[in-house]
Parts: C-alpha cells; sequence; structure tokens
C-alpha cells in the first residue's frame, strides 16, 4: 500500500457535493488545518472516486478493511490513529477523507498543490483498484439544497456559501407557500414583473422566482439574500462569517 506523510488537511465536514471542498487557494485563515502524520494513498475509479466525493454514502467494505487504523493524526507531539482516513484519487482530482469512525465520508479535504503533485508521481506506474459498490442504482440527485454543479461553477467559496445561504431561505418560503408573500419576493426580486405578478397563482411564483435567481450570482442575489434572512439568527450568523461583522444585516437595517 502507497502511503503519504505529513500531510496538511482542511477538513470540510458533512459536504456532500465536490464543489464546497475547497482547493487550496480558497482556503481562510481562520480554517482549522491539521497534519496527518501518516495516511494511507488509493488510487481508485473514477466512478467510485465520484460517488466518495459527490455524496454521502456508505464507502465499500473492502476499502474501510483495506485503511482501517493506517493513518495517524498529529497534534502538538500527540499521535493518535484514525479508523478510517485516507486520500484518494482517479488519476484526475485528489480528496483526503475521514469517516471519524462511521463508514460514510463524513470529512472531505483538498491537499496543497506540492503534495497533489506528489500523488500523481506515486501512482505513475500503478493502476486502479477495484473495490466493488453498488455502482448500478446509484445515482446522484440535485435538488435546491444541493445545487447541481453548473449553478455554482464559476463562483467564490464566498459565493457559494451565500447562495446556499439564499437556497435555504427561499426553500422555507417554499414550504409556507404563502401567495402574498410568494408574491413580495418576486416583485423584489423583478420589479419590472408586478403588473403580472397578481394575477399569479402560487405556483408560478415560485417558478418565475426560482428560474429567475438559480443562475449564477450578482449584487442583487447578494440584497435579496440578505432580505430573505433578516430576522433569523442562525442564518444572520451564517451571513456574517462570509461578510465580516461590519456587514451584518443588522447593520444594513
Amino acid at each position: 500500500m502507497l502511503y503519504l506523510h505529513d500531510v496538511w488537511v482542511n477538513w470540510f465536514e458533512g459536504e456532500e457535493n465536490g464543489y464546497n471542498v475547497c482547493h487550496f487557494h480558497e482556503w481562510r485563515k481562520e480554517d482549522g488545518i491539521e497534519l496527518l502524520d501518516q495516511v494511507p494513498l488509493l488510487y481508485i475509479t473514477e466512478v467510485l472516486f465520484n460517488y466518495i466525493e459527490n455524496d454521502m454514502h456508505d464507502l465499500p467494505k473492502s476499502l474501510l478493511d483495506a485503511i482501517y487504523k493506517r493513518a495517524y493524526v498529529r497534534k502538538g507531539h500527540e499521535r493518535s490513529v484514525l479508523d478510517y482516513a485516507c486520500v484518494v484519487t482517479d488519476g484526475n482530482d485528489i480528496l483526503a477523507i475521514d469517516t471519524i469512525g462511521y463508514e460514510i465520508p463524513i470529512r472531505k479535504s483538498r491537499l496543497i498543490p506540492r503534495q497533489e503533485q506528489l500523488v500523481f508521481d506515486m501512482i505513475q506506474k500503478t493502476k486502479p483498484q477495484a473495490f466493488r459498490f453498488d455502482e448500478t442504482n446509484y445515482q446522484k440527485e440535485y435538488h435546491m439544497l444541493s445545487m447541481p454543479p453548473e449553478l455554482v461553477f464559476g463562483l467564490t467559496r464566498r459565493e457559494r456559501q451565500l447562495k446556499q445561504l439564499l437556497m435555504i431561505g427561499l426553500d422555507q418560503l417554499r414550504t409556507t407557500n404563502n401567495l402574498e408573500e410568494l408574491r413580495y419576493w418576486l416583485t423584489e426580486w423583478d420589479p419590472k414583473k408586478y403588473p403580472f405578478i397578481r394575477f399569479m397563482d402560487e405556483d408560478k411564483v415560485w417558478e418565475a422566482l426560482y428560474n429567475g435567481v438559480k443562475e449564477g450570482w450578482s449584487i442583487a442575489h447578494e440584497e435579496l439574500c440578505s432580505k430573505l434572512i433578516r430576522g433569523q439568527h442562525f442564518l444572520e450568523k451564517m451571513w456574517e462569517v462570509e461578510n465580516g461583522e461590519e456587514q451584518s444585516i443588522s447593520k444594513q437595517q
């Protein structure tokens, strides 16, 4: 088995989509970076890599058995064993994972560029290992709170996070499904539609609002997001993390 040593990781926890597991150039000073003293390296198929990178399902048992207690994390002078942690690659992309004792990839991280190059060098003369899993019945499902990659393609880490926040606000709006409220927010988003909005039912208003905001990211998206989540403490806190205290929603009022 191949091993990497002294691997810096920046864990993103509970992220089912690979686009939210930030590459090194998007790491922040306040992120909690860890040092893996030793970690197994697995060269796997592209299908399995996509399954691991873009979902939160059980890992193949044969893969779990292969990496069991073979990774170590170092904190200061302490060296602790991790039950199931490894670095996987399909020859194109690379991902570090840690199940924190479960059987699904709870934590995911990219590597720093120097270590990515080392991975590619190490697998040059090897072939992908086959770990069996039920790929025939597997299909990745996207929805409003787990957006398809094309809706976040080209956005920065901050923009992706704010767009996720906007989608949470919209999901709450759709769940409530109050016609007047829906009409209000569509008017906020697209005032030019006002003459027609009052003749639309819930479904038509919702369709116009969602289809209007789902593409890209702009100042208009940002303004709608800030207004939509106002008064919801948890969502406001998430907003402040991305924008800094000086741009907090309470100070915009």
